[in-house]
C-alpha cells in the first residue's frame, strides 16, 4: 500500500506540473502509427549540430542523463539554437517497449513531458510488481483515457515500428547499449556527463 501511495503521489505531482493545459490526443491520433512515429525533437531544425539519442525508458543511465545532463544541454546549446536533439527508442525490454508506445501515443506536444515523467519516476514504475499497470496509471494522469491506452498498447503497427527503429539503430550505428548518442552522423563514444558532452559539442561549434 505504501509503495502504491508513493507512486500515485509522485506521478500526481509530475502530472500536474507537466500536463496541465495540454489537450488530450484524439482517438484517431492514438491509432495513427505514422503520426506517432514522427521524429521527436527539441531545438532548432536548422541548428548546426544534431544529436540523436537512442534511449530505453527502463535504462537507469538514460534516466541519469535526462536528470543531470540534459538540463545543461538545453540551457547552453538547445535553447541557444546550437543543437537539435532527436530522441529515438531503443527498448531493452518489454516494459520499455510499452512505455515507448504510450509516450508516442501521448501526442507530439506532450511527448517530451511524458518521457520526462517516466524517467523521473523510473525507479517506481519500472520496478513495481506490475510495471504495465503502473504505466497505465501514468498515462491516465497524463490525460489518456482507458480506451486510448487500450488502443495504443494493442497497436501492433506501432509496436513493430518501434522495434524497427531499434533494429535500424543497431544496423546503421552498431548500437549495443543505451544511452547512445549520434552527433552529426558520428557515434559518440565519450562520457555522457555534461562536462564531457559539452566539451565535444564546443569542438563542433567553437563559438559556443
Amino acid at each position: 500500500m505504501r509503495k502504491y501511495t508513493a507512486l500515485t503521489a509522485l506521478f500526481g505531482i509530475l502530472a500536474l506540473t507537466l500536463f496541465i493545459g495540454s489537450s488530450r490526443p484524439s482517438t484517431a491520433a492514438i491509432d495513427d502509427t505514422i503520426g506517432a512515429m514522427a521524429e521527436k525533437s527539441i531545438g532548432d531544425e536548422n541548428a548546426p549540430i544534431t544529436i540523436i539519442e537512442y534511449a530505453s525508458l527502463t535504462c537507469g543511465h538514460c534516466a541519469k542523463f535526462h536528470a543531470e545532463t540534459l538540463p545543461g544541454l538545453k540551457r547552453d546549446f538547445i535553447e541557444t539554437g546550437k543543437v537539435r536533439l532527436i530522441m529515438r527508442d531503443f527498448p531493452l525490454d518489454i516494459f520499455a517497449l510499452k512505455a515507448a508506445m504510450l509516450s508516442r501515443c501521448s501526442g507530439n506536444k506532450r511527448y517530451f513531458a511524458f518521457v520526462d515523467v517516466l524517467f523521473k519516476g523510473q525507479k517506481n514504475w519500472a520496478h513495481s510488481s506490475d510495471p504495465v499497470k503502473s504505466l497505465e496509471r501514468v498515462a491516465r494522469l497524463g490525460g489518456l483515457s482507458a480506451d486510448d491506452i487500450r488502443l495504443c498498447l494493442a497497436n501492433t503497427g506501432l509496436e513493430e515500428a518501434i522495434l524497427d527503429m531499434r533494429l535500424k539503430g543497431e544496423q546503421k550505428y552498431k548500437i549495443e547499449s543505451t544511452p547512445t548518442f549520434i552527433i552529426n552522423g558520428e557515434k559518440y563514444n565519450g562520457d555522457y556527463s555534461f562536462e564531457a558532452l559539452s566539451s565535444a559539442l564546443r569542438k563542433l561549434a567553437p563559438d559556443s
